[in-house]
C-alpha cells in the first residue's frame, strides 16, 4: 500500500482545504485524468476494463484487506449497520426530491441518490485522506455497498427476476466469495501460503490505480450532459444532503473518530458507475442516472475536498 500521510490530520479552514486539494484530490485527478485522456485518444473497451477490476482486482483487494485488517468484527458490523441506515435515508431523500416526476424517473433519482461510488473514487480518496487504517474501514463500506447496489438497484428499477434474481447477481460476484474465504481463514486462524499471499497482495495493490483509470476512461468518453431537474435533484441529494445525513446517523449510532470519518467520507462520494450499468440492464431512466454519474463525479472533486478538510472536526465530535 502507498504510504500516505492522512489528510484527516490537517487543520480545518482554508489551509485544510488547500491541503485536501493537494494531498487527496490532486493524486486522484492525475490518475483519473490520464484515464480520461486515454478514453478520448483511443477506443477502449470499458467492459473489459470493468471485468478485470470486478473479477480479479477487487476480489484480491477484499481478500487481502480482510485477512490483514485491524478493524474488529464488532466495529466493522457497527460501521456497516450505520452505512445501511444512511442508504435507506438516501432513498428517502431521492423519493422526496423527485416528487411530481414520472415513476420511472423517480426511481432513477432514488437509485442515483442512494448508490455512491465507494469503489473507483471512495477507496483511493480514503487511502490519501485517512491512511491505510482508514482504507480498511472504507473497504468494509465498499463491500457493503457492492451487496446493497446489486440488491437495491434491481429492486427499485424493476428486475425481471425479482428478489431471487438480485440474490443470484450478488452470489455471482467474486468479491463475495473472496470475503467468505477471508472470513473462514480468519475464523480458523489459518494463513495463505506465502507465494499465494504475495500474489494476492500484488493484485490488491493494482486495484486502486486500475479503478481510477477506469473512472477516467468513463468520464473521458462521456457525451455532453444537459442538467435536467431530475439530474440536479439526484446530484444535490447525493453530494450535499447524504454526507450530512451520514454525520447525523454516525453520531446517533455512537460512531466516533476514524469509523465516523470513514462513513462521512464514503457518503460524500458521487453516484456510482454501477448505478448507470444497472439502469441499462433493467431498462430504467438511463439518461437521468448516466447524467447523475457524470455531473456528480465532476462536482464532487470540489465537495470531497471540503469534506476531507472537515474530517478532523468530524473526528472530534464524539
Amino acid at each position: 500500500r502507498c504510504l500516505a500521510e492522512p489528510a484527516g490530520r490537517h487543520t480545518v479552514g482554508a489551509v485544510g482545504l488547500l491541503a485536501a486539494l493537494l494531498d487527496v484530490i490532486v493524486p486522484v485527478l492525475v490518475v483519473a485524468g490520464i484515464g480520461a485522456l486515454l478514453g478520448r485518444r483511443f477506443t477502449l473497451d470499458q467492459a473489459t476494463i470493468g471485468k478485470i477490476a470486478l473479477n480479479a482486482l477487487t476480489p484480491a483487494l477484499c481478500l487481502h484487506t480482510l485477512l490483514t485488517t485491524r478493524v474488529s468484527g464488532r466495529e466493522g458490523a457497527h460501521l456497516l449497520g450505520a452505512y445501511l441506515v444512511v442508504v435507506v435515508l438516501a432513498c428517502g431523500v431521492g423519493f422526496l426530491s423527485s416528487m411530481g416526476m414520472p415513476g420511472r424517473t423517480r426511481r432513477g433519482v432514488m437509485v442515483a441518490t442512494a448508490i455512491g461510488n465507494n469503489g473507483n473514487m471512495g477507496l483511493p480518496i480514503a487511502l490519501f485522506a485517512l491512511g491505510p487504517v482508514g482504507l480498511d474501514q472504507s473497504v468494509l463500506i465498499f463491500l457493503g455497498s457492492v451487496i446493497v447496489t446489486f440488491v437495491l438497484a434491481p429492486a427499485l428499477l424493476g428486475s425481471a427476476d425479482g428478489a431471487r434474481g438480485a440474490v443470484r447477481a450478488v452470489l455471482r460476484l467474486p468479491a463475495i466469495w473472496a470475503m467468505a474465504a477471508a472470513l473462514v481463514l480468519r475464523a480458523g486462524g489459518w494463513q495463505l501460503p506465502t507465494g499465494i499471499a504475495r500474489g494476492v497482495e500484488l493484485l490488491s495493490q493494482a486495484t486502486l490505480p486500475m479503478i481510477l483509470l477506469a473512472l477516467g476512461v468513463q468520464l473521458g468518453s462521456s457525451q455532453r450532459v444537459v442538467v435536467t431537474r431530475p439530474i440536479a435533484a439526484a446530484v444535490a441529494g447525493r453530494i450535499l444532503v447524504v454526507p450530512a445525513l451520514a454525520l447525523g446517523v454516525g453520531l446517533a449510532l455512537g460512531l466516533a473518530a476514524l469509523p465516523l470519518q470513514a462513513l462521512v467520507l464514503a457518503a460524500a462520494m458521487p453516484t456510482a458507475v454501477n448505478a448507470f450499468i444497472l439502469a441499462q440492464e433493467y431498462e430504467g431512466d438511463v439518461p437521468t442516472v448516466a447524467g447523475s454519474v457524470t455531473v456528480s463525479t465532476l462536482v464532487s472533486f470540489a465537495t470531497v475536498a471540503v469534506v476531507t478538510a472537515l474530517l478532523p472536526w468530524v473526528g472530534s465530535l464524539a
